[in-house]
């Protein structure tokens, strides 16, 4: 960073729009910097003073690796970390264009902070640091819940591991009532068309309804209820133009490797509103269809999920190891993140297109509340797995915790956790 390194003469000019190329993390904007050790030299930087050095790929990797390994708290923490390093610390991206990528990352099917993750390295050294940027993101916590996977889904775990499963499990249904009530008011807000809040409600319960009753069938109701939206206002505000939408429905009949790659692909591609949604696209299979795990061992799977640093998705990893071991965790957690790369690396070009999009939005619009209320509506399907009176108690203190205190996600499900091994510990039921 050539602000750090030695001073620097500013020498004001036309105020001009901000731009910027893949591959440099040079801004353009009002003010034109002149090294005094190289005369020639002259890069412009934005009223933000951001960087005119690009990161190295080891840069990328050892940074991004370090916010994968201590990445803990879901999304907000995530985009925290990559905003300090990007935008507070190096001065590589504006704060306007961090901005931009969240919204436009968010317009995307999948992990929206992986995503993001994988944007901003490959704003800063295009595909290759897009690549080198996302694995670092990814593999620290992936290595952590394929070790914690094998642990809890021996066959004979120790009695303190099982508590903890009990009590963390226990607690899961909390937080995802708490992820779904935490994305309601800026969804809501933007319901501000005629009528449009009450459809925002027929698409809650609808998302809500499916997340009990249809389990992974609840995907074909998030498309939907964006396909009708773009309908709607369509006949509202006719537009030239066209719009398609194709609604993928399969079954795989057999629970081998094919099962689980399209288990991982619905949950990498097919997924919108953040990690909870991929809670009913994943019970019934997992548990009901194929038998990978129990329904103790699920809830087990999601808290692992919440309490292991980086992307939430990554409960797929022990769905898959509970499916075919090792091999099984790696191949779910590539096809679920593979979708992630391919919107990036084929689509980062086209984002502001994307947002600025009409249908794209109106999709969105309508999406969005039925994915809130698939994640409220598999809040009531982890509740109803709890089997022991101890464990509905861990679940009221937790509720308390999250919901009405707005504690931290991570910290009660560790402290249940702790709670259900003593309890194992001291003879308190378990399976």
């Amino acid at each position: 960073d050539l602000t750090m390194r030695s001073p620097i003469r500013v020498r004001p000019t036309t105020p001009t729009r901000l731009t910027r190329s893949v591959g440099s993390s040079s801004c353009q904007s009002g003010h034109q910097v002149q090294h005094p050790m190289r005369q020639d030299s002259t890069v412009r930087m934005s009223s933000s003073d951001c960087s005119s050095v690009s990161p190295s790929l080891v840069t990328i990797a050892v940074q991004w690796g370090r916010i994968g390994c201590i990445g803990f708290g879901g999304p907000p923490a995530h985009i925290t970390l990559f905003r300090r390093l990007c935008v507070d610390d190096r001065k590589w991206i504006s704060a306007d264009e961090f901005q931009d990528a969240i919204a436009a990352t968010n317009l995307l099917p999948g992990p929206a902070s992986t995503q993001l993750a994988i944007f901003c390295a490959w704003r800063l050294l295009g595909p290759v640091g897009a690549i080198v940027g996302g694995l670092a993101f990814i593999v620290p916590g992936l290595a952590l819940i394929i070790a914690l996977a094998a642990v809890f889904l021996s066959g004979h775990p120790p009695l303190a591991v099982r508590g903890a499963g009990a009590g963390a499990g226990a607690a899961v249904a909390a937080v995802a009532a708490q992820a779904a009530w935490s994305l309601i008011p800026a969804s809501w807000q933007r319901a501000h068309r005629p009528r449009q809040r009450m459809r925002w409600t027929l698409y809650a319960v609808a998302g809500a309804i499916a997340a009990i009753a249809l389990g992974p069938l609840v995907v074909l109701v998030l498309i939907s209820a964006g396909a009708v939206e773009v309908l709607v206002r369509r006949v509202t505000t006719p537009r030239t133009g066209k719009s398609a939408f194709a609604v993928l429905g399969m079954h795989v009949a057999t629970g081998g490797l094919g099962a689980l790659a399209w288990v991982a692909f619905k949950v990498g591609a097919l997924s919108y509103g953040g990690g909870f949604v991929i809670i009913p696209l994943m019970r019934s299979d997992a548990v009901g269809t194929y038998h990978w795990m129990t329904n103790a061992q699920f809830l087990n799977a999601v808290a692992l999920g919440q309490i292991t640093p980086g992307p939430v998705v990554q409960t797929v990893a022990v769905i898959g190891y509970a499916a075919g071991g090792i091999g099984g965790a790696l191949l779910a957690a590539a096809i679920a993140f593979g979708p992630s790369f391919a919107f990036v690396l084929a689509g980062g070009p086209s984002f502001d297109r994307l947002r600025a999009n009409t249908w794209v939005q109106a999709f969105l619009d309508g999406a969005g509340p039925a994915a809130i209320g698939a994640i409220a509506g598999s809040a009531v399907v982890l509740a109803s797995e709890i089997n022991h009176l101890w464990q509905a108690a861990v679940l009221a203190a937790a509720a308390i915790w999250v919901l009405l205190m707005r504690r931290s996600v991570v910290l009660a499900l560790l402290v249940a956790g702790v709670v259900g091994a003593l309890g194992a510990l001291a003879g308190l039921p378990t399976n």
